[in-house]
């Protein structure tokens, strides 16, 4: 047995509340290597004759490359809890693994007080709480200034013509506003969507708005408060949440805090509301940005990064934060470059921003894997860039084999607490990646199997605008064309693919969100996922390899790119099918 393959944490993703009295334990082990695993327990101030209360065999959820996961739910008496892991291989050897590390397999060392981790007392305020809403939203994300111009009145001066076609420069604005979406709410509802992901919308100098100037004020070419305060309401009528987007990483180099910085410098009461590390700061020191003298996001001169840890900024855009819920009712907070501001802000984000919305969604801008702010003290959840790098290398740039596939996606599935993982925002594109379907070289169904994946995955998924519509795009500002309006019909194919897939997720979504899974390859290059819960089972064939692909049963059929013959379901290269079992 290898014993440096094996791996737990008490407190962490391997061992927490999930809800209620239901404690989730899991271990790592070599894959392969142990071929039974039991979980001895108790309350560690009960001594019975070996110790433990109870003893319960462990389940392999999943396994990668490298390790098996094993998994079990138990439930404790009076909130604490003493266990330890009983691991056998397949000819019956074993040893005992606990808070010592591995130790002998005796009973003396199975007896022995010390060996046992422990949570000495399980608060149900330290758990990762999550709003029920989030697991069976469906967002859809929206750059406001390329959705609709729904108030020719604010389009401004020199905006270019509205043409999907035209592949847009980095300055340029086409007078996309809120009433645009308000205009198409009903669109969006006969979709499926049940919330909306807005890009920034508060007063700006950019199309992209992640250059904030006012926090307080929605930006001009956009509407007022009355228009957004009449978006919020009627999509609330339709059953559609609003996520806003939090810029609170840096500012805008126009606004008032930082102008007053770069005039009065030193003397300036926001000197300190910034990182800046030489006075002046004048134009002749911005040429270069690599030497900039104060830290901005990334080398963009003109967004300064603010000083969260300064109580001046933390209070003001607490402020902010909890202003949008408390006069809008906004539902959610997506966070912008969340990773580079301090834990202790976002801490006392939490905070403010449940206190005032018990079930606000809190989402973080982070592209890698996230555990420190998803103790349960930060953000609900981040958007999931790990998924959606291993989905398109794998259905899209077609560059990725599908033994790694599965290791990459079994292995995510481990990385956080499950409560966590229901509520994981779940992309393919947006407005700082290449779209899809330019990803995939024009090939839609490449992008349907990479979405219907995407679809049947545990979390809460999101589509980016225009992609119903088959739009394309490069990397940003390319990714950023108008949305094609021209194209919306009752036969457009594309469109009807995306709401018969999202009618299948909310049909399948307890099933997905709450169930167990399997993800393996059933014959070279073809990938079969299932779900269970409950005794109904969800299904899913992905046929990646160049040969047909029969297959063995009947099925009710939810999304195909199948056909039959000589009475046989005939799964074709590229193509796949999603299949219930009762």
């Amino acid at each position: 047995m290898e014993l440096t393959a094996i791996y737990h944490r008490p407190e962490s993703e391997y061992a927490y509340l999930y809800k209620e009295d239901q404690l989730h334990i899991r271990i790592r082990t070599k894959i392969n290597d142990v071929q039974k695993v039991i979980l001895h327990y108790g309350d560690p101030f009960i001594f019975i004759e070996d110790k433990y209360e109870a003893k319960k065999e462990m389940t392999k959820v999943t396994s990668d490359a490298l390790f098996d996961y094993w998994q079990i739910t138990v439930s404790v008496d009076f909130a604490r809890i003493q266990y330890l892991f009983e691991l056998l291989d397949e000819e019956g050897h074993g040893v005992y693994y606990g808070d010592k590390g591995c130790v002998e397999h005796t009973q003396e060392n199975l007896d022995a007080d010390g060996n046992g981790f422990k949570l000495p007392y399980i608060h149900e305020i330290d758990g990762c709480q999550v709003p029920d809403w989030v697991s069976n939203t469906v967002w859809y994300q929206i750059f406001p200034e390329r959705f609709a111009n729904g108030n020719p009145k604010l389009t401004p001066d020199g905006a270019r013509e509205w043409d999907a076609e035209l592949a847009p420069n980095r300055d340029d604005f086409f007078g996309g506003d809120l009433q645009g979406i308000i205009d198409h709410l009903d669109y969006l509802k006969d979709l499926g969507i049940t919330g909306l992901y807005l890009c920034p919308i508060f007063e700006a100098t950019t199309n992209h708005k992640y250059d904030t100037t006012d926090y307080f004020e929605i930006d001009r070419h956009f509407g007022d408060k009355e228009v957004f305060r009449n978006l919020v309401d009627e999509a609330h009528k339709r059953g559609i949440k609003i996520m806003l987007d939090a810029v609170f990483n840096h500012i805008g180099y126009q606004s008032a805090q930082w102008q007053d910085v770069l005039k009065n410098g030193e003397k300036s009461p926001y000197k300190d509301w910034f990182h800046i590390q030489e006075f002046p700061v004048t134009e002749d020191k911005l040429q270069n940005p690599r030497q900039l003298p104060y830290h901005t996001f990334a080398f963009a001169s003109y967004m300064p990064k603010l000083n969260t840890a300064n109580p001046e900024v933390r209070d003001y855009l607490l402020s902010v934060a909890t202003y949008w819920i408390e006069n809008f009712d906004i539902d959610a907070w997506r966070l912008d470059v969340a990773n580079e501001i301090d834990h202790q802000f976002w801490r006392d984000f939490r905070k403010a921003v449940l206190a005032k919305k018990p079930d606000l969604y809190i989402l973080g801008e982070i592209w890698h894997t996230s555990q420190p702010w998803l103790q349960g003290d930060e953000f609900h959840a981040v958007m999931n860039y790990p998924l959606s790098e291993s989905i398109k290398d794998y259905f899209l740039r077609q560059r990725k084999k599908t033994e790694q596939f599965i290791s990459e996606i079994n292995s995510q599935s481990m990385y956080y607490k499950q409560q966590i993982s229901e509520v994981m925002f779940n992309l393919l594109d947006s407005h700082d990646t290449e779209r899809i379907l330019t990803t995939a070289k024009g090939n839609i169904q490449h992008v349907k199997a990479a979405l219907t994946f995407l679809y049947l995955q545990k979390g809460t998924p999101c589509i980016y605008y225009g992609t119903e519509l088959a739009l394309i795009g490069g990397p940003d500002p390319d990714c950023r064309r108008v949305m094609p309006w021209d194209r919306v019909s009752e036969d457009n194919d594309m469109l009807n693919f995306m709401k018969k897939l999202i009618k299948i997720r909310k049909d399948v979504a307890r099933i997905i969100q709450h169930g167990n899974y399997c993800l393996e390859e059933v014959k070279p290059d073809v990938l079969a996922l299932s779900w269970n819960y409950q005794g109904k089972e969800v299904q899913a064939i992905f046929n990646q390899s160049s040969e047909n692909f029969v297959l063995e049963r009947d099925f009710v059929d939810l999304a195909s790119h199948c056909h039959l013959k000589d009475g046989q379901q005939v799964i074709l290269p590229d193509g796949f099918v999603v299949y219930m079992i009762d």
